[in-house]
């Protein structure tokens, strides 16, 4: 992973400050709509289908609001994770025939008529008390959870559509390609006794297998091939691909991350493939450990609509964390 300076304390104390300077930007009605109670219930639903959010539209907020919105989502990811949302974003707006500035000086003021909504749950200045942010809409869910100190970015889901853009001036463009053909180079780079292991069916499922749900499983299909049972070059391959989810995040939520899946027995972690192997035929894979859940699909609108997503089996939207801190002693929010 890499290597950057600032501590999950120090992220914590930065993604506050992030959201106070937001929260003071807005008008006492735009605060109404964007500001609620930390509420359990409200937190974990989600969803990365197209429609209503609650929160504010981000085409409602002026464009020192929207940059600030931006400062706040890049307080959680790393430069690259920016640029797949930026990314995500601009296929959205590909898609629905919206004008899109890849110039802009933020990834949400580059497009004209940004279906994604910002929410806050709890209050970034209220001591220890866990708070939340969420920026979400078609395809895209950034988020953060803070307990104390500590921070949980996950569900994090990445998806476009069209996968490939095959028309007009943008015919070529491709808003993940990373997540599809690292995962296609290690199915290839397989012997045949490891393929007939890794590739645990000839179909693949019409969507992510965990879907919205609130705990995250991928049962009904085998794990996979294991970490332990490849060689030095395919297991740097399936690194890079668990990498690929996990750089997404800021330094210290993707090493954290990254510690706690070796931690807990990288041998043990699974790839499993299912579907087709060349391009433009559906395909979906799943990788599996004590630790992550990492999903992609590709078979809608003949396989060019992907859906991805990293869960994190301890600490989605605080986990275990949360739990602890409502043990711990009465509370009130």
């Amino acid at each position: 992973m890499t290597s950057d300076p600032v501590d999950l304390a120090d992220l914590a104390a930065r993604m506050r400050d992030a959201a106070a300077r937001l929260l003071e930007s807005l008008s006492d009605d735009q605060r109404a709509v964007v500001a609620g109670p930390f509420d359990v219930d409200e937190q974990t639903e989600w969803t990365y289908l197209p429609g209503h959010r609650p929160g504010i539209r981000i085409r409602e907020l002026d464009p020192e609001q929207r940059r600030l919105a931006s400062a706040l989502l890049a307080t959680t990811y790393s430069s690259r994770g920016e640029t797949d949302a930026g990314l995500v974003i601009r296929t959205e707006a590909i898609r629905s025939g919206q004008p899109f500035d890849q110039h802009a000086p933020s990834m949400l003021s580059g497009y004209a008529d940004p279906q994604y909504y910002l929410r806050l749950l709890g209050s970034p200045t209220d001591g220890d008390a866990p708070w939340m942010w969420r920026v979400s809409g078609h395809h895209l869910v950034a988020e953060a959870t803070l307990v104390g100190d500590v921070v949980s970015t996950t569900p994090q889901f990445f998806g476009t559509q069209p996968a490939r853009v095959l028309h007009g001036p943008d015919a070529g463009f491709r808003g993940l390609p990373q997540e599809e053909d690292l995962a296609r180079r290690l199915v290839r780079l397989l012997g045949e006794d490891q393929r007939r292991v890794a590739i645990v069916s000839p179909d693949a499922p019409a969507d992510i297998l965990s879907r919205d749900d609130p705990v995250a499983t991928a049962g009904g299909l085998p794990p996979g091939l294991t970490h332990a049972r490849m060689d030095r070059e395919q297991r740097a391959l399936f690194e890079e691909l668990i990498n690929q989810y996990l750089g997404r995040a800021t330094a210290p939520v993707a090493n954290r991350a990254w510690s706690d899946l070796r931690d807990s027995d990288i041998g043990s972690v699974a790839f499993g493939w299912a579907g087709g192997l060349e391009p433009g035929q559906g395909h979906y894979y799943a990788v599996t450990g004590a630790t992550l859940l990492l999903e992609y699909d590709n078979t809608q609108e003949d396989a060019n609509h992907i859906h991805s997503v990293w869960r994190d089996l301890r600490h989605d939207w605080g986990g275990d964390l949360l739990a602890h801190h409502y043990r711990s002693g009465p509370h009130q929010h």
